[in-house]
């Protein structure tokens, strides 16, 4: 018999929102680390499932993330037929419009299928290894 009825699990992914807190220490520059390994979404040409591992560094200025809320929100797009690059770029401009911060990083490192891996990295500040540097928003030779 199948069961039909919507876990809470799934009730709270349902109403993911990203929760803001008040950075405690606003007058620092200090940087936060997160990793949410268990990152899924579905593949937007055959419907397959993708993995990844999501790294999300930032400096916070007024506000910080709650990371409950981050990992519903994250775990929102498990049955999303989106790319990679969507998915990574969503997520950064999801987190630089709600958190405003000094630097921003979102790197979406997908495990690999049919023999391809892809990381995606999305960022704020200098493109590293490169002569291409974001300022604003906007891509500047150097």
């Amino acid at each position: 018999m199948l069961n039909f009825y919507m876990r809470y699990g799934e009730k709270a992914i349902k109403k993911a929102r990203i929760e803001l807190w008040d950075n405690p220490c606003p007058e620092k520059d200090y940087e936060i680390n997160i990793s949410f390994s268990e990152f899924t979404c579905l593949c937007p040409r055959s419907g397959y499932p993708d993995f990844a591992t999501i790294a999300i560094k930032y400096v916070p200025d007024r506000k910080i993330v709650e990371l409950k809320s981050l990992k519903l929100y994250l775990n929102s797009f498990r049955n999303l037929y989106i790319s990679h690059e969507e998915a990574a770029n969503t997520i950064y401009s999801e987190l630089e419009k709600k958190l405003k911060p000094r630097f921003l990083e979102v790197i979406g490192d997908f495990n690999p299928r049919g023999n391809v891996k892809t990381v995606i990295k999305v960022t704020s500040g200098e493109i590293q290894n490169s002569k291409i540097k974001v300022n604003a928003g906007k891509l500047v030779n150097r």
